[in-house]
């Protein structure tokens, strides 16, 4: 199944391409987000500009291929990030960052930020970041591969996870077909970053979302040397889920809770080192939010 992705503005200066969620398709595994930015010219520009928002029931996972981003939070971190390492960020009960391109920035900027939703009772828990520097790297035919979170051809992702998860990066670096090992019990996403590529007959490029199901041992893949595709996959996240805004819980009242919070100064704390006014919730709707499965099916 392709699911194509749609512009969205993210701050004042960044455009994202949203392929996570969607009607057709909430989640692959627990990842429940998934937004590919640039590769964009920011040379004579600010970059990112993302002021300090809260976020629970969530992990943020970025990853750059080109520029830096500074993260800030309300723990006391204060990390740049830089291409081929990568930051988590757990939210537990509730933390709040920012996100801006340094002042001296590189002149292109291009990377994905992915959301996990967190299971019972990790979402309750403490907040949590972790810098990764060193991540697992090898050569697999034409393939080179970067592991960002989980299993994967023998090695191990050092990113704590709390559901069976895989986030990788393929590098293409020559014409020939590569077969990728699959768990049966695993769902996959397969999205390109940059180049193009065809798996079970489906062409895709920039800007859309492979979804393949569970029960698969392998897939082959065929892309132009050159191409750099993300692989995320994990086992079906059966927890129903409320998501708004930048919360993602399980029921109305929750989601409520958390925004009433955010807005009168309570539980998610100031962020580290960024004098700009923390970012205001939008008003909640005027009907109830009801949550979905991972296939997008109302509850209740």
């Amino acid at each position: 199944m392709l699911l194509p992705g749609h512009d969205v503005p993210l701050g004042r200066y960044t455009t994202v391409r949203r392929l996570l969620p969607q009607r057709q398709r909430r989640l692959v595994g627990a990842w429940c987000f998934v937004d590919h930015f640039g590769p964009e010219d920011v040379a004579e520009r600010p970059g990112m500009e993302v002021p300090p928002h809260p976020h629970t029931g969530l992990q943020t996972v970025t990853w750059l291929v080109d520029g830096e981003i500074l993260h800030r939070d309300s723990l006391g971190n204060v990390q740049p990030i830089r291409p081929g390492q990568l930051n988590v960020m757990t939210s537990g009960h509730g933390i709040a960052h920012s996100e801006r391109s340094p002042a001296q920035h590189p002149p292109v900027m291009h990377g994905v930020q992915l959301w996990v939703a967190l299971p019972d009772p990790a979402r309750a828990g403490a907040a949590d970041f972790a810098h990764h520097a060193d991540l697992p790297r090898w050569r697999d035919g034409d393939l080179d591969v970067t592991l960002l979170v989980g299993e994967f051809g023998g090695e191990e992702s050092p990113a704590v996870v709390h559901t069976p998860l895989l986030g990788a990066q393929l590098e293409v670096g020559g014409p020939a077909p590569a077969t990728l090992p699959l768990r049966r019990d695993f769902e996959y996403g397969l999205l390109a970053m940059s180049g193009s590529a065809e798996a079970d007959g489906v062409a895709f490029a920039p800007g859309a979302l492979l979804y393949v199901g569970a029960g698969r041992d392998a897939l082959t893949v065929r892309a132009a040397p050159g191409s750099r595709l993300l692989l995320l996959g994990g086992a079906p996240f059966e927890e129903p889920l409320v998501m708004w805004w930048n919360f993602v819980g399980r029921s109305h009242e929750e989601v409520a809770a958390a925004r009433e919070d955010w807005m009168a100064g309570r539980r998610f704390g100031a962020v580290a080192d960024d004098p700009a006014p923390p970012l205001p919730a939008p008003a909640l709707p005027t009907t109830r939010l009801k949550a979905r499965d991972r296939r997008g099916t109302t509850l209740g």
